[in-house]
């Protein structure tokens, strides 16, 4: 059995095609019922976030089940192959393990060390079980693929700092307040950079928030979006700015907004309340010579920059003990899984030894017979014993065997040897010859 994944990402994509092929719209569950029923896989999971969907599977055959799982999402998407197959990639065995793991890692994401795409990765295979499409290839993988990125982020600081303006400004923000819960937040504009900020300010559990635009259905539409957030009219915006303790100005204005004597007057009313003010906005929405308020928190977005150069720089250092992770964790795999091909031998021999036995035990019914109950169960026991005592070394050094090579000498050799069916043979135990210790001094026929 090989492992196989195909997928489209942002590092092949663009997003207008990534938006078309987004398992989420139509369901995920639904995706995996319609792959189940064309046959081509064994086992499957989707992965599917806003920056890749990915196919991981269990089959038989790589190559047509690639060309397979290529036309299921052109078909599940209506996407015509030609617009789809220049953007998709497919690996197979232990470099889609090897993949999953950096995925799970935060290594693959648009931002590195992201941290949501763990989540992603555990309700993709939540999902799956659920859907029953998985079996113990993909169980192992995915399993696998946790435990990476648990060491990765436990044991580097891959995912440590922010590394996007928008989630500098709640770094930011928490160095200043600390716990940002109760926290009243207002967001001056209703466009993409303030909503983003906004949502990384909701994510941490601020107690209300309110968005301000000169456009009065742009703010309500903003707020909307966000969910838990409220509209209000630009007149309304000294009222918001004494009311609020976290301040996000990004709108299009060609000059300041708020001036140091507008935030001044502010801050007589608030009392001395501390007042951080996130301007993100290109040209500036505050004059800068607000900061030298006391009480005033000014941040412009070339402080929040720095900030995100900073920390991408420490990831960047953190990278490479990450990789060591992922390569560790690939050592192991690669040895469960290349153990595998030696599964169906230990299995017939297994049988085999077990069809001796029963056959010995039926040769000898008839002296057995005359021992009481408990003592024929005794006998089955032992006998049972014994054969699990014989198989357990030659068992375990076969699973342990690393090289594809060796595990197929040795399947070859204990074939021949024991007499075991080929494989896609019927199982022969009903032709086991029961063991005859006169056939030992028995002469042989001339």
């Amino acid at each position: 059995m090989h492992l196989l994944l195909v997928g489209v990402s942002h590092r092949t994509a663009p997003v207008e095609v990534r938006e078309r092929v987004d398992f989420q719209a139509r369901g995920v569950a639904e995706a995996l019922g319609v792959l189940a029923s064309r046959g081509s896989t064994r086992e499957a999971v989707v992965l599917s976030t806003c920056n890749r969907a990915e196919l991981y599977v269990a089959c038989d055959d790589v190559q047509p089940t690639r060309d397979d799982l290529v036309g299921f999402v052109g078909d599940f998407h209506g996407l015509a192959h030609a617009d789809l197959a220049p953007h998709v990639y497919d690996v197979s065995d232990l470099d889609a393990a090897r993949h999953l793991f950096r995925v799970a890692a935060g290594l693959d994401s648009l931002v590195v060390g992201e941290p949501q795409i763990l989540g992603q990765v555990k309700e993709a295979h939540s999902v799956a079980t659920e859907a029953h499409t998985v079996g113990p290839v993909l169980n192992r993988l995915f399993h696998s693929s946790f435990a990476v990125g648990k060491r990765v982020r436990t044991e580097t600081g891959l995912g440590s700092g922010a590394v996007s303006v928008s989630y500098a400004a709640v770094a930011l923000a928490r160095k200043i307040f600390g716990d940002l819960t109760g926290r009243n937040v207002l967001v001056v504009g209703a466009g993409e950079m303030g909503k983003l900020t906004a949502l990384h300010m909701k994510s941490q559990g601020v107690h209300h928030m309110t968005i301000i635009s000169r456009t009065m259905a742009h703010a309500a539409r903003t707020a909307e979006a966000i969910g838990g957030a409220s509209a209000a009219p630009w007149d309304e915006l000294d009222a918001s700015l004494g009311a609020s303790d976290i301040v996000i100005t990004a709108t299009g204005a060609s000059a300041p907004i708020l001036t140091k004597a507008h935030i001044e007057g502010v801050m007589r009313r608030r009392r001395s309340r501390p007042l951080f003010i996130i301007d993100i906005a290109l040209p500036r929405d505050v004059e800068s010579a607000a900061g030298e308020i006391e009480q005033v928190f000014l941040y412009n977005i070339d402080d929040l920059q720095a900030t995100v150069r900073e920390n991408l720089a420490r990831r960047a250092s953190e990278m490479v003990r990450a990789e060591a992770i992922v390569a560790e964790e690939i050592d192991k795999f690669g040895a469960w899984f290349r153990s595998r091909g030696a599964i169906p031998t230990v299995v017939a021999l297994r049988q085999r030894f077990e069809a001796i036995r029963q056959a010995e035990l039926e040769r000898l019914d008839f002296k057995l017979s005359a021992l009481p109950p408990e003592a024929r169960t005794r006998v089955d026991e032992i006998t049972h014993l014994i054969v699990e005592k014989l198989l357990l070394t030659p068992t375990e050094q076969l699973k342990a065997v690393g090289d594809a090579d060796t595990v197929g000498a040795y399947t070859e050799a204990l074939t021949r040897l024991f007499g075991l069916p080929e494989e896609g043979d019927a199982e022969r135990t009903d032709t086991v010859e029961p063991f005859n210790p006169e056939r030992r001094n028995r002469p042989r026929s001339r």
